[in-house]
């Protein structure tokens, strides 16, 4: 197995921490968002890190090292292009925090606790489309009224017990019916997180939109009255009795 692996941020540098001690071997070359003691472990170890600076650069750091068996794609936040794809024989394999095909796309955590939608963590395969490839495993996560946008930030454990079937090539593959799931883009995000105070909400949907960009250090909902703008949160506990 020689493996491409793009990580990127506490999640990804997570799977790769594991995938460096565990199966060091496996890894044919990294490339990460920014320096990172990930970096630091591999370069150690004697293995390519290379950071991302555009995709020309990308393509011409890793052509003495191609082709990989397989990508890995592990919280990447870039979409890759068909040339990029190309590095890898076997495809890439994308780690997405949803139950796909639900929540394709960007904010994941906020659509799911607006559309009520299922939720979950999923690896697919990396096709054309957004999150549209086959899935190989996936975990449905339960959720309620105490949870929020920041608590639904889900940190994809379930790489970890997959990884030995995806070195055998012996993943299950399931092709995704999009058209029975959804699929948001980044810059939906802002528009669906301004309330309206003129507006007839249901109780339950408001609470479900005010939970839903409650993440302490990101923007939270927000109102204009009399030209001045305010945000707002919501903190929901159960009532033990």
């Amino acid at each position: 197995m020689k493996l491409l692996l793009m990580c990127n941020a506490e999640v990804g540098n997570t799977i790769a921490e594991w995938l460096l001690e565990n199966h060091p071997n496996d890894i044919g070359a990294i490339v990460a968002v920014s320096e990172s003691a990930v970096c630091v472990t591999a370069r150690a170890r004697g293995i390519p890190c290379f950071l991302f600076q555009s995709e020309p650069q990308l393509l011409s750091d890793l052509a003495q090292l191609a082709p990989f068996d397989l990508g890995i794609l592990a919280w990447w936040p870039k979409l890759i292009s068909s040339a990029v794809m190309a590095l890898s024989e076997h495809g890439f394999v994308n780690t997405h925090p949803s139950l796909l095909p639900y929540n394709r796309g960007k904010h994941y955590n906020f659509w799911a606790l607006v559309e009520q939608s299922p939720f979950g963590v999923s690896l697919h395969f990396v096709d054309e489309g957004v999150d549209s490839g086959d899935i190989v495993v996936q975990q449905a996560i339960a959720y309620d009224w105490e949870d929020t946008g920041e608590t639904l930030y889900v940190k994809v454990e379930l790489f970890k017990s997959a990884y030995p079937d995806i070195r055998r090539g012996s993943v299950w593959r399931k092709p995704q019916d999009i058209h029975a799931g959804s699929l948001h883009y980044g810059n939906e995000i802002d528009a669906a997180s301004k309330i309206d105070l003129d507006k007839n909400y249901s109780a339950r949907n408001l609470l479900n939109l005010l939970r839903a960009r409650t993440f302490p250090n990101y923007p939270a909902c927000s109102f204009n009255d009399n030209g001045e703008e305010y945000e707002v949160r919501v903190k929901i506990t159960k009532v033990i009795k």
